[in-house]
């Protein structure tokens, strides 16, 4: 026989072992999946307040126009962007499907892009698919870790936003991150951060405040619409990087219970096999014993 009971009963407790694991990791990546959708759902009140100013500011006119400056003679828009992946394994093609999004995008842009990669997985991809790299970030690990992530990732845009300013020239900021659709699934999503959409501006310009009493900025207008764009892009960095970390461990839960169905099937056929080999071996045993109960009996 291939196998016998004690080597089907090694495989049924290596099977068992395997399970365990697998279910440990599933109830980690769900309890994972409900921390970062409630720090997205957590965000949207703050998100609304930082628009209801941006809101205000917009309304004072042109005073308060930040928009990016046209491009002239030979220096063209600078495009830069922030694409988040995954540098855990049971994902799937999750950082192939955000890289082919971007690429697939920047590429259709007039311009030379320049990326940052969160996540060192992500940065090999990146590396071979000849982009240019400005740097690498790590995948956060958590909630808390989030914060300082996004404050690491402003930082060296600023930084970038610095050196390379220069009189007719015009930058872009995107992000590109997986979001969660319905289940288990997700898609890739692109944004643009800088330069502020009109459209979206000249609507927050127009919305009523929610008291019915129209505010006013009170100090310096240029110094308060900087700061709340710096918050915009913080919380609008923020939710693209809980989102990409909710669709990481959501595909992960996917290979998890896929994985937890096939163990299941597994162990069922093992046993099986288990009971039909041990019942044969039965068999047999029995068979002997009369048979040699019959032999003795033909003597006597």
């Amino acid at each position: 026989m291939a196998d016998s009971t004690a080597s089907l009963r090694r495989k049924i407790g290596s099977a068992t072992d395997l399970r365990s694991v697998v279910r440990a990791m599933k109830a980690q990546a769900a309890a994972s999946v409900g921390q970062y959708e409630k720090s997205v759902a957590a965000l949207a009140d703050y998100a609304r307040t930082v628009e209801l100013g941006l809101g205000v500011c917009f309304r004072q006119g042109e005073p308060m126009r930040v928009e990016a400056a046209k491009p002239s003679g030979k220096r063209g828009k600078i495009i830069r962007a922030v694409v988040f992946g995954s540098d855990q394994g049971l994902v799937g093609r999750f950082n192939d499907i955000v890289l082919d999004e971007a690429r697939q995008s920047l590429g259709a842009m007039d311009g030379a892009p320049q990326l940052w990669a969160v996540g060192e997985r992500l940065r090999a991809a990146i590396a071979g698919s000849g982009l240019p790299l400005l740097g690498v970030f790590a995948v956060p690990g958590s909630v808390q870790s989030i914060a300082s992530l996004v404050a690491e990732i402003l930082l060296k845009v600023i930084e970038a936003s610095q050196a390379l300013e220069e009189p007719g020239s015009a930058t872009e900021l995107y992000l590109y991150y997986n979001r969660p659709t319905s289940g288990s699934a997700y898609a890739p999503v692109e944004q643009r951060l800088l330069p502020l959409d009109e459209t979206w501006r000249s609507g927050l310009a127009r919305q009523r405040a929610p008291t019915g009493t129209l505010p006013e900025v009170l100090g310096s207008k240029r110094s308060t619409l900087r700061a709340l764009i710096r918050e915009y892009l913080f919380v609008s960095i923020f939710r693209a990087c809980a989102e990409s970390l909710a669709s990481e461990n959501s595909s992960r839960l996917a290979a998890m219970e896929r994985a937890d169905r096939n163990i299941d099937k597994m162990l069922v056929t093992l046993h099986d096999h288990f009971h039909r080999l041990r019942q044969d071996t039965i068999d047999e045993e029995l068979s002997d014993v009369i048979s040699g109960f019959k032999a003795l009996q033909g003597r006597e």
